[in-house]
This record gives structure tokens, sequence and C-alpha cells, in this order.
């Protein structure tokens, strides 16, 4: 099993910025592609950024030029700096982890951080 515990959310102003972080743990596992998704109030989980254990990254439209995906293998932790926040990135941001285990893959979702733009 691999446990993540994310931190990082809150409430800011539209324009502000917030750090999200996410460190997973768990023995025997190796960490691959990290992210993160965003769901909005009665909408659907959206993965809006991704890092490959190579930090190769992806983003969503909706994010591109403003959030900035990193990780630090040593930590086994993946962060996402989100700068000039919008109202409509007002949701929860859940951590999502793809873990391999001897020849087996498994995907992790932490437990979410809310994250609240005002306008």
């Amino acid at each position: 099993q691999v446990q993540l515990v994310e931190s990082g959310g809150g409430l800011v102003q539209a324009g502000g910025s917030l750090r999200l972080s996410c460190a997973a743990s768990g023995s025997g596992f190796s960490i691959n592609a990290m992210g993160w998704a965003h769901q909005a109030p009665g909408k659907r989980r959206e993965l809006v950024a991704t890092i490959t254990s190579g930090e190769s990254t992806n983003y969503a439209d909706s994010v591109k030029g403003r959030f900035t995906i990193s990780r630090d293998n040593a930590k086994n932790t993946v962060y996402l700096q989100m700068n000039s926040l919008k109202p409509e990135d007002t949701g929860v941001y859940y951590c999502y982890v793809q873990a391999s285990w001897l020849k087996y893959e498994y995907d992790y979702w932490g437990q979410g951080t809310q994250v609240t733009v005002s306008s």
C-alpha cells in the first residue's frame, strides 16, 4: 500500500498563488508517474498536471502557463505551484501516484485538499 498525504490548500484571492504538496510513503514500491487532479463543485475529476519519473510534464489547457508541477524523488513528494489563480480553479485537488510493486502497477489517490479562489 502507498499512503498519500496532501497539504497546502486554502483560501486565496484571484490572482494569488498557492503551493500544494503530496508526500507518498510505503515500502517495496517504486513511484512512477505523479500528478494532480481538480474536481470543481458538481463536476468530474480532471487531471490537470502530471510528471513522469523522468520529469516529463503535461498540463491541461486550463492551467498551462499558470501551474507548475515538480517532484522530489528523494522525498517521494510531488508539488503543484499554482499562480494567477482564478475563481474557476476552486475545488478539491487530489494527488495521484502510479506505483509499481514487482510486475504490478497500482494507482493511488490522496484524500484531497480544498482550494477556494475568491473573486
